[in-house]
């Protein structure tokens, strides 16, 4: 059995309990809609895993101060700046088991909502002179968004190379971890070849939680039942993109056909899905997420040896061998 988030959090559990109020704090509005809003946001908070590796990259680098809490509650805001705006694009009423905010307060509301969180992450690191962490983040939402329009960009060909699936996922899933990793070493004052470092290192383990969570689509979870949702939603997967590539080109087509005419039907995505057993993709994508944490804990292993190094290997443990 793994170890679970729960077990790793604990030697911040006080620190994460003052992140919780400099984010909430940070949220406060004179705008009572927005205050609801607010609150409703805060209350559905998930796993914390973003906070984690901000915290523990700082302690890693010295101690957890204002200058942290700043940091993790920057990256919580315009993370869910982005949350609030790709429900609105997806057209998503769930997130995390609640009501998206654009199923209760319509799409309007919603899309000023997430201008709004991103005009809070930038005035609380303007108002602090924490330029550098702002810059930090910047580039990360400006990556996620072309992460994005790139995806959809693709998607309409169906034709993704591997090296186009990389720039993809490091963008839209691997930059942000990247930028938590980032963020916690500068809040802790270290110098810019360690920043740079712990940003690669939030960056390898971005991408081997991007190719786990491909993984799940073909029963790679504790129930062992495949899923084919992003099968249904016409995603190209690492899984996917190998088996394709490992095909003769009338296998390629009526794949791809039926991803494309039939990929609402549960036989045509069973079909897919044991078309990349088969072609051995499911195992070429869990050695390809073993071979980058295996380059994130070797970067890891160049850093101070101290308790948050450690937990930051738990950390990337759980994300390789999380089940959901």
């Amino acid at each position: 059995m793994g170890i679970s988030i729960d077990h790793i959090k604990q030697p911040i559990d006080k620190e994460l309990e003052a992140f919780e109020s400099t984010f909430s704090k940070s949220m406060k509005t004179n705008v009572p809609l927005l205050n609801t809003i607010m609150t409703y946001i805060v209350k559905r908070k998930g796993k914390q895993i973003r906070p984690m590796f901000v915290l523990f990259c700082s302690k890693l680098h010295g101690e957890i101060n204002e200058r942290t809490y700043r940091g993790a509650s920057l990256i919580e805001l315009l993370h869910t700046a982005t949350l609030v705006h790709d429900d609105v694009v997806d057209g998503s009423d769930m997130r995390r088991g609640f009501f998206s905010i654009n199923a209760l307060w319509k799409n309007k509301i919603a899309v000023l909502v997430g201008d709004f969180l991103l005009a809070k992450g930038l005035l609380l690191s303007i108002d602090n002179d924490d330029f550098d962490m702002l810059k930090i983040v910047s580039e990360s939402v400006k990556k996620m968004s072309e992460g994005e329009l790139l995806q959809l960009e693709k998607a309409r060909r169906l034709d993704i190379t591997e090296e186009v699936y990389y720039d993809i996922i490091t963008k839209k899933t691997a930059s942000l971890i990247a930028s938590c990793c980032a963020i916690g070493a500068a809040a802790a004052h270290a110098d810019k070849e360690t920043i740079e470092k712990m940003r690669q290192f939030g960056e390898y383990t971005g991408i081997a939680f991007q190719i786990k969570d491909d993984l799940f689509d073909y029963g790679d979870n504790n129930v062992g039942k495949p899923t084919g949702l992003d099968i249904k939603e016409k995603k190209m997967t690492l899984p996917l993109i190998y088996s394709l590539n490992q095909s003769s080109s009338s296998e390629r087509n009526k794949i791809i056909n039926l991803i494309k005419n039939k990929g609402d039907k549960r036989k045509a995505v069973d079909e897919v899905i044991q078309f990349v057993l088969s072609k051995g993709g499911f195992d070429y994508a869990k050695t390809q997420m073993e071979a980058y944490k295996l380059k994130a804990e070797a970067i890891l292993q160049t850093m101070p040896d101290n308790a948050s190094r450690k937990s930051l290997g738990d950390m990337l443990n759980f994300v390789i061998e999380r089940k959901k």
